[in-house]
């Protein structure tokens, strides 16, 4: 079994809802697509959605990782060779951590439609479905009451809320969604690195009373020393986004006193399945806690996410939602979400379809 011929190209999507975090506002996205074919008619495809200001991969980087004079290497070789193929691809994508996913989640898909199963089941299935959050971005209360009232209509019982841009604001906000949405909705909130220590101190100690389940990355990605400073009651509920893009950062967080209770894996982020699991080794040798986010991504990656997340034992928390607001998508399957609870379709590799495959 060889592989034929890799096909990539861009996308760009609109949103259908943009929505504002503590850094920028969001309303489109620029997704590229790879599709692996073997000689034996086996296919497996990938997706990327680049993050400049998160990994300094910029669009037209994630394009040039993915022509074709730079996946020429990959025509000829075995897929069944996944694991020494991926070490390659470190090397060859180490800069461009999108691109390498694609490429990456490609390899996989290939691989576990050759063996006909899902990926989930090649790695070691440890979950069969969890709750994912959705997200409700900076806007004005009666918008984020509003925005709350729809998905909890739609079935979610797990809210994720940006915050971070007006401490005060955040804190009066968040007050009222938790009225509004009970006692039995989990609300978690993500400040996108918009707080400083005292800060972020001054936000755990004014919501204990609302039973946030985390607070995802409250500090500047390069404030890891800041982050042990804080009580250790409140960095067990830290879940570390912006500061964890490799294996080094998870390494450097996961030292004691660890700077955070909780890893955020991306696949944008890291590079794709085989970085994630490297990962999430380390945090399980760490006692720490995995929460699985995403960009805004075609479901193709966030199926590949759901099989990673799903292979590990310390999964607890989803929060892939990345695929709901696009104006489109050109992939479908891969995952169903019913009642905000996730599952994976039992079909062979990520279980997605892109174009005509």
């Amino acid at each position: 079994m060889k592989i034929r011929h890799v096909d990539t190209w861009k996308s760009d999507v609109e949103l259908s809802r943009p929505y504002t975090i503590a850094t920028r506002t969001i309303t489109a996205v620029e997704l590229f697509f790879v599709r692996i074919r073997a000689d034996d008619g086996t296919v497996g495809v990938g997706s990327a959605s680049p993050g400049e200001g998160v990994t300094g991969e910029s669009p037209a980087a994630c394009a040039a990782a993915l022509e074709d004079d730079r996946l020429g290497w990959l025509a000829g070789r075995d897929p069944r060779h996944l694991g020494a193929l991926c070490r390659e691809l470190k090397t060859t994508a180490r800069a461009t951590p999108a691109a390498r996913a694609a490429v990456d989640m490609a390899l996989h898909d290939l691989f576990a439609r050759y063996l006909g199963v899902p990926l989930v089941d090649v790695l070691g299935r440890r979950h069969q479905t969890l709750p994912t959050s959705i997200t409700v971005g900076i806007k004005s209360t009666e918008e984020a009451l509003s925005e709350t009232e729809e998905y909890l209509g739609r079935g979610f019982r797990c809210l994720k809320i940006k915050v971070g841009l007006d401490l005060d604001e955040d804190l009066e906000r968040l007050a009222k969604l938790r009225e509004l949405a009970g006692g039995e909705v989990t609300i978690r909130v993500d400040a996108n690195q918009g707080y400083g220590a005292e800060q972020a101190l001054r936000f755990y100690r004014a919501t204990e009373h609302l039973d946030l389940e985390l607070i995802e990355q409250p500090l500047p990605a390069a404030s890891d020393d800041d982050a042990r400073g804080l009580p250790a009651d409140l960095r067990r509920k830290v879940a570390a986004d912006e500061s964890l893009i490799t294996e080094e950062n998870a390494f450097a967080l996961a030292r004691e006193p660890a700077a955070c209770g909780i890893f955020n894996i991306k696949l944008m982020k890291c590079g794709g399945v085989s970085s994630a699991l490297a990962i999430a080794q380390i945090a399980e040798a760490a006692g720490i806690e995995l929460m699985w986010g995403c960009m805004d991504e075609s479901a193709i990656s966030i199926a590949a996410a759901v099989h990673a997340a799903y292979a590990c034992p310390t999964t607890r928390y989803l929060d892939l939602d990345g695929s709901f607001d696009l104006a489109r998508d050109p992939a479908t399957g891969g995952f169903a979400v019913e009642g905000g609870m996730m599952r994976i379709l039992e079909e062979p590799g990520l279980g997605a379809t892109l174009g005509t495959d």
